[in-house]
């Protein structure tokens, strides 16, 4: 992920200790925080680089799909044509 989120793990784990959490209890869920932070959370830089790669993909897909559908209205117009002169 971009951007870091700062987490005072030592004030977290104190917090933990004075309502009644061991070191051990308290070390450990610090850790479990810092860990889905680091792991889960999208930060705005994040967001902003999936919304860039979302838009460039989408204006690539309405490119193909605009050579495609061109693609296709040739066709029907070459048959067209054909069915014209057949008929």
């Amino acid at each position: 992920m971009g951007n870091s989120i700062t987490f005072d793990t030592l004030a977290y784990t104190k917090k933990l200790r004075e309502v009644g959490f061991t070191e051990q209890q308290a070390e450990v869920q610090a850790q479990a925080i810092v860990e889905l932070i680091e792991d889960k959370i999208a930060t705005k830089r994040d967001l902003k680089e999936l919304e860039t790669t979302l838009q460039r993909d989408i204006k690539e897909l309405e490119l193909r799909m605009i050579i495609k559908l061109g693609a296709l209205l040739a066709m029907s117009i070459a048959i067209v044509a054909v069915l014209v002169k057949l008929l």
